[in-house]
């Protein structure tokens, strides 16, 4: 199975120091071992030279009785090779072997090697079989016009070459080890600047951007110019300043337009029931009106009274944005549904309202007259946006951390392009219908308003056939 690859900066920078230093130390080694590998060869190849071919000259006399005739083995060193060559035929081969010459039985891929050798006074490297192992050769001409061949054995070159890469490999390897901890730790002290930039960057991602006062983290300190991770804090500390200020201002819009529709609600609620109060009176006068008259005025109370809803709704949503405290009391919302499934059966007498309760009570902890206008809102959207004969159950269940209560119908369902919308103000499923039965488009923000503010969530599933509002609530 093949390893991955490091992902991570630290691990990409450690893996590509210690793959350089590896790189850095075979080359090195197989550099010194070549090298010295050459200069032990020059050096038998001088000795080979200095020998002149003294050992390989003797052996042509060996069948002479004449003790001073026979094979000189004096300053040879052992295991030097001598061979005797006669029109390209192998005469006489042997080897020292204990200060004396031990003969060879070649065989005939070591006579064709040794016939090859070239007559130029250079060293060759060749392998005997006959005699194991490699030697290094010479071959220069004798008096008798034969060709004398004499050779050193490469053993000891290449014991030595083998001992410098083993020494090499044990140091490199020992290197890489110490190398790898070492940048490691170095990597992780250099990227610090770095992770506290990915830190502060994942803690502003963290941030609910979305509403509310916002509390930026503080500038990084890692902001020198002359470095990348510096110049990448100049970037984020600029980019955060960007930010805040954006939201200072966002936060600045949204304190005026909520002080501004408090205010303006609280202004209209006066001069709306002063409305209401005189159109009242009209069409109490006694005597005769006209019906034009009539029509104007009942219209006017009305409007008036829808005026009076809308203005009412933006007050409460307002101080609600303005986190106004809510009573903490022990609610039954088992008679608190009871009761709102009651006005909504009598608002609705043409639906079909099923009640899911459990046995026993389920009490929360809030206010007792929000919480009621939320699920009394939620029974008035199931009823205003669907047809007669519709069935609409309430749900109420109880666990061990949160109570939720679910408001489904049967209706057509709500437009997929509305579903994300439609807890925000002023949104209507039918504009025209809505407007006709007097809806503000404020129903569903007060429930999620309402809901915030205790702590829970409100959220929406619907299909042609199925919708449910589905309301949690801590408990």
């Amino acid at each position: 199975m093949r390893r991955p690859a490091p992902r991570t900066l630290r691990g990409q920078l450690t893996a590509g120091l210690v793959t350089l230093l590896a790189v850095a130390c075979l080359a090195v080694g197989i550099t010194t071992a070549l090298a010295l590998r050459g200069f032990l060869i020059g050096r038998v190849d001088e000795q080979l030279a200095v020998s002149g071919g003294r050992f390989a000259a003797s052996l042509e006399h060996e069948a002479e009785p004449d003790a001073d005739n026979r094979s000189d083995t004096r300053g040879q060193a052992e295991g030097t090779f001598g061979a005797r060559l006669l029109d390209g035929v192998v005469t006489e081969a042997s080897v020292v072997d204990d200060t004396t010459d031990r003969p060879l039985s070649l065989s005939a891929g070591d006579r064709r090697t040794l016939a090859r050798i070239p007559v130029d006074g250079d060293g060759h490297s060749i392998h005997l079989s006959t005699a194991p192992g490699r030697y290094r050769v010479m071959a220069v001409r004798g008096d008798d016009q034969d060709i004398l061949i004499t050779g050193l054995p490469l053993h000891p070159v290449e014991e030595t070459v083998h001992r410098l890469l083993a020494v090499e490999a044990a140091l490199f390897g020992a290197a890489l080890v110490v190398t790898g901890l070492a940048g490691a730790l170095w990597v992780r002290v250099s990227l610090r600047p770095l992770r506290l930039v990915t830190a502060q960057a994942a803690e502003v991602a963290d941030l609910p951007l979305a509403s509310g006062e916002i509390a930026m983290p503080g500038p990084l300190p890692h902001t020198d110019p002359r470095t990348e991770v510096g110049q990448v804090g100049q970037a984020v500390n600029h980019m955060l300043g960007h930010v805040e200020d954006a939201l200072v201002r966002r936060q600045a819009g949204e304190e005026r337009l909520r002080h501004f529709a408090a205010d303006a609600s609280h202004e209209l609620r006066t001069p709306v029931a002063n409305i209401r109060g005189h159109c009242e009176l009209a069409l109490r006068r006694p005597g005769p009106v006209p019906d034009e008259v009539r029509h104007a005025l009942e219209r006017i109370d009305v409007e008036s009274r829808r005026m009076t809803r809308l203005v009412d709704d933006l007050l409460l949503l307002a101080r609600l944005d303005a986190g106004r405290p809510l009573e903490h009391e022990t609610v039954d919302l088992t008679l608190l549904v009871l009761d709102a499934t009651d006005d909504a059966r009598a608002a609705g007498p043409r639906h079909h309202w099923f009640l899911d309760l459990p046995e026993e009570p389920v009490t929360v902890r809030g206010d007792a007259h929000r919480l009621q206008q939320a699920v009394g809102n939620l029974l008035a959207n199931a009823r205003t946006h669907t047809p007669p004969g519709t069935d609409v159950t309430i749900t109420l269940r109880s666990a061990r951390t949160q109570v939720t209560l679910e408001v489904s119908d049967n209706g057509p369902g709500i437009p997929d392009e509305l579903q994300d919308e439609i807890f925000g103000r002023f949104v209507r499923a039918d504009h025209a219908r809505s407007r006709n039965t007097g809806s503000t488009g404020l129903g569903l923000a007060i429930v999620k308003a309402v809901v915030t503010a205790h702590g829970g969530t409100v959220s929406v599933t619907s299909d042609p056939g199925r919708t449910a509002f589905l309301l949690v609530l801590p408990v």
